[in-house]
C-alpha cells in the first residue's frame, strides 16, 4: 500500500478496485462458493491443504487435529472430506460441537488428566495447528508406526522433544508451510466439489481494532473478513 507502481502514481494495496497481474498467479474460484468465506481459503486453507496431501491423508485412515482456531478448523473440514476418521484435540470442551459440526467423529480435552488414555499408537497423522506453546512429547506417543505429525503451527518458544518417542515407532515429526499456485488452485477446485468455506464473520474497516482485540483472546469463530467493497465513497 501506498508504494509508487512502475507508473509513478502510488499503489492503493486492498483499496484496489483493480488490478494487473500476471496470468501464471491467478486463480479460478467457483462461482458455487460464497466469496467472503473462500477468503481464508488463500491462506488458512492451502496451509492445512497441503500437508494433508503430501502425506496422502485419505479413507481408513486416523487423524487428529490439534487445535481448533482458524487453520484447525479448516484442518477437520479438509480431512473430513478427504475420508479420514478425524478427531480434534483441543484445551475446551466448548469447541466440541463445533468441531463434530465440521465433520469430526471424535473430540479430546487435552486437559483432562486421562486425556490420552487409549489413544496410544492410534492415529496415523496429526495435524498441529496450534500456535501457542503445546507438549511435542504428550502428542507423539498417538502416533501408529511410521506416523507423523506435522506442524503448521509456529509456537514462539522451544519444545523439547524426546528421542525415544521418535525412534521406537519410527515416527516423525515435520514441518508445512504453505502450497504453490498449482495445490492452491487444486485446494479451490477440491472445496468447490465438496462444498468447503471458511467459517467467517464480516466487519467492517472500522471494527479492526475491535476485532484485532477480540482475535488476540481467541474470541473469532473462525476467521474475520473485513468488507472493503462496502466501504463509502
Amino acid at each position: 500500500y501506498n508504494s509508487l507502481d512502475k507508473n509513478g502514481q502510488p499503489t492503493y494495496g486492498g483499496y484496489s478496485t483493480q488490478i494487473v497481474v500476471d496470468e501464471a498467479f491467478t486463480l479460478h474460484i467457483s462461482e458455487k462458493l460464497d466469496l467472503k468465506a473462500v477468503a481464508p481459503l488463500l491462506c488458512a486453507g492451502i496451509t492445512t491443504y497441503s500437508p494433508l496431501r503430501h502425506w496422502k491423508v485419505g479413507a481408513g485412515q486416523k487423524i487428529a487435529v490439534v487445535g481448533l482456531g482458524g487453520l484447525g478448523h479448516m484442518g477437520v473440514k479438509l480431512a473430513a472430506a478427504m475420508g479420514a476418521e478425524v478427531t480434534v484435540i483441543s484445551t475446551s470442551d466448548t469447541k466440541e460441537e463445533d468441531a463434530r459440526r465440521m465433520g469430526a467423529t471424535g473430540f479430546i480435552n487435552s486437559k483432562n488428566p486421562d486425556a490420552f488414555k487409549g489413544y496410544n499408537n492410534y492415529f496415523h497423522f496429526i495435524l498441529n495447528t496450534v500456535s501457542a506453546p503445546n507438549s511435542y512429547d504428550a502428542l507423539l506417543p498417538l502416533l501408529k508406526t511410521n506416523g507423523t505429525m506435522t506442524l503448521v503451527g509456529a509456537p514462539p518458544s522451544p519444545s523439547g522433544v524426546t528421542g525415544f518417542n521418535l525412534i521406537m515407532q519410527r515416527r516423525s515429526l515435520a514441518g508445512s508451510l504453505i502450497g504453490g499456485i498449482k495445490e492452491t488452485q487444486e485446494m479451490l477446485d477440491f472445496c468447490a466439489e465438496h462444498n468447503i468455506t471458511s467459517d467467517v464473520e464480516m466487519i467492517k474497516p472500522e471494527e479492526i481494532n475491535t476485532a484485532y482485540e477480540r482475535m488476540m483472546k481467541s474470541d473469532v469463530k473462525y476467521r474475520f473478513v473485513i468488507d472493503i467493497a462496502g466501504m463509502k465513497s
